[in-house]
């Protein structure tokens, strides 16, 4: 028999806006009593919620555990208590969007708008009137405005970040509002930053235009308030400002160590050392700066300044130049073939020095652009989709064994660990030398199609796969479908439907061809027939674990998850142990997330995340899932912080 307790009033335990804040509600019922066992706590939490709040609170001290399942809060979690109280008895006042933006019901403006015109905002700030944002649409655009780093949250604060700015800029442009206006108040707040500018100018007798405008321009993107959660000083802020406006390109060589800046300038260099490089290399901030290393200094460029500007122009006219005359050259026998990645790289440095850049920082332009090219790439990076068909295609190729040739007694010594770091011509080389020595062997021939398709070389993969078939005409099937799956990384869609109604022809009998087809109709966005296709396999094939995950991928793909978490389910009942069941567990996870049951959703994605490394699956592969799972864990035990 559960005995008497003290709990929340009702204000806390079912909330008019948001979810119940379990922390907040832990903490109630543990401070308002002497002590309370499970089944106290279980008579308003339920019991997957209240064992992953416990555990939660536990490891960061708020309460105990004493004998027979008994708790009491620390003394710690009574400070924690206390704050939470208060925060939510101080109701902060907000300002909101005027109608013009409202009306439009344009979330993401609208949550641009809030964070702009309030120091941060919290996720209760967006459903409480006049916003009312349902949970499922504001889950969505935040992690619309996230991904494209136009906002980020820090303890549970979203801010706007410098891109964030701009876009706001951008979006006022769409609506009737009285420009002169906001563009007043972004004046007043530069004019009274120049004024504490120019006073700390005079104080440390700063006198070169360059450093003061750098500084400036420091300090109007990356503010104090940005800082101050970490530290105090506002004078050591802005000393962190100068280190890093001194410290430019353009000043080579001269230069300031931390060392030598803290004695000048009368900061402690444990700070310097502390926040440079959180500002630098931690990615914390809005404000994104890059590193150039000249030997025994280190000079600092921020991106979207003039030189970076300039610099990024530069690098990506001679990339364009790099990608345009390679397939031009690929189409045709005439002509050279354009420079390779180090060839590139001096033709930048060409440009680049005594243009941009002091030639004395020649060398080190040369290891830092490599970096740079890098980070452009990611930045256009387009977001990945899932891809089973290629997980499905590798595992039964892995069926041929791969393994170190060793163990076949053929004397070749060649490893199937793929490499990237060696680049396309270091790795072609040496499995093109294995194929030498072993022309009979197709693991060698399997494992070069995978070095082509990661380089981007789809045409080159496509003649190897055709010449595969000719040689070893007993794996046609699989070869076929590999040569599908690449056609489908070049956008040639219907040329791998193609294909598959080819070996659905030759090989009637092989029901794992149509399940190629059901997702092949997929891909080209084309659900009845999808649908259609599934069923029918599945009619006659109802004990195959696969053909249910198929079925639920393609439900999932078309946002039916509902009924896609029933294929998954039976799917896994089917086969707990098949090769792809991580992957079930993944799509599972993320179905759940999608209907907002983010305990369910962070089940099964830990679930999936943790059998990956023992499935069968190549690496590529594995680390393709991982890179699915593990956004989607993090925004999941956001989510039920947040809630």
């Amino acid at each position: 028999m559960v005995s008497d307790c003290n709990y929340p009033p009702e204000e806390i335990l079912k909330p008019i806006f948001g979810k119940p804040n379990y922390e907040l509600i832990l903490l109630w019922i543990l401070n308002n009593n002497a002590v309370c066992s499970w089944a106290n706590l279980k008579e308003k939490i339920k019991h997957s919620t209240l064992s992953l709040y416990l555990n939660r609170l536990k490891d960061r001290e708020y309460i105990e555990k004493r004998n027979f399942n008994r708790y009491k809060i620390t003394s710690k979690g009574k400070d924690r208590y206390y704050e939470l109280s208060e925060a939510r008895q101080t109701k902060r006042k907000l300002n909101h969007p005027p109608n013009a933006i409202l009306r439009r019901r344009n979330y993401d403006h609208w949550i641009l708008w809030m964070v702009y015109n309030n120091n941060y905002c919290k996720w209760s700030d967006f459903l409480e009137e006049p916003l009312r944002i349902n949970q499922s649409s504001l889950s969505k655009t935040m992690n619309y405005l996230k991904e494209r780093d136009l906002i980020k949250k820090e303890n549970k604060e979203y801010h706007i970040t410098k891109s964030g700015w701009e876009e706001y800029t951008h979006i006022l442009k769409q609506y009737d509002l009285d420009r002169q206006s906001i563009l007043e108040k972004e004046s007043k707040r530069i004019k009274v930053i120049t004024k504490k500018t120019i006073r700390f100018f005079k104080q440390f007798h700063i006198k070169d235009d360059d450093i003061k405008f750098r500084f400036l321009n420091n300090v109007l993107k990356l503010p104090y308030t940005t800082l101050k959660p970490s530290l105090d000083d506002e004078e050591d802020y802005n000393k962190l400002m100068l280190f890093l406006s001194i410290n430019h390109p353009n000043k080579y060589p001269d230069y300031i160590s931390r060392e030598d800046f803290a004695k000048r300038y009368d900061i402690e260099q444990v700070t310097l050392d502390y926040h440079i490089p959180r500002i630098v290399e931690k990615n914390k901030y809005p404000v994104k700066f890059f590193k150039l290393e000249a030997s025994d200094r280190t000079y600092y460029l921020q991106v979207s300044e003039k030189i970076e500007r300039m610099l990024s122009v530069i690098v990506e006219d001679h990339i364009t130049k790099f990608t345009y005359l390679k397939n031009l050259y690929e189409e045709s026998s005439e002509g050279t073939a354009p420079l390779m990645m180090k060839g590139i790289i001096d033709a930048i440095l060409e440009e680049i020095i005594d243009t941009l850049f002091n030639k004395g920082l020649k060398d080190d332009l040369r290891r830092f652009l490599p970096k740079y090219i890098t980070y452009l790439a990611y930045k256009i990076k387009k977001e990945r989709k899932f891809d089973k068909l290629e997980g499905l295609i590798w595992q039964e190729i892995q069926d041929y064994n791969f393994s170190d040739m060793q163990e076949h007694g053929n004397g070749i010594e060649f490893s199937y660990e793929f490499d990237p770091t060696k680049g396309l011509e270091q790795s072609l080389e040496e499995v093109n030398r294995a194929i030498e020595k072993s022309p009979k062997e197709i693991n060698l021939y399997y494992f070069k199609s995978k070095v082509l398709t990661h380089f981007d070389q789809y045409d080159e993969a496509v003649i190897l796969l055709d010449r595969m078939v000719n040689d070893f005409p007993e794996n046609e099937k699989d070869l076929q479908m590999k040569k599908a799956s690449i056609l489908k990384g070049m956008r040639d869609l219907e040329g791998g439907l193609e294909i598959i109604n080819e070996l659905i022809d030759k090989y009637p009998r092989n029901y794992d061809l149509l399940n190629y087809k059901a997702l092949w109709y997929q891909y080209l966005d084309n659900e009845e027939k999808a649908l259609r296709t599934i069923k029918n396999l599945i009619r006659g094939k109802p004990d195959n674990g696969i053909y249910h995950d198929s079925h639920g991928e393609i439900l999932m793909a078309f946002k039916k998850y509902h009924l896609a978490i029933d294929k998954f389910q039976k799917a896994i009942e089917l086969n707990p142990d098949g090769w792809y069941i991580y992957q079930t567990y993944i799509k599972l996870g993320i179905c759940f997330s999608a209907l907002e049951d983010y305990e369910l959703a962070l089940d099964h994605l830990t679930k999936g995340r943790d059998l990956i490394d023992q499935s069968p699956s190549d690496l590529d592969t594995k680390q393709m899932w991982h890179s699915y799972a593990e956004p989607f864990i993090e925004e999941c035990k956001v989510l039920m912080e947040d809630f």
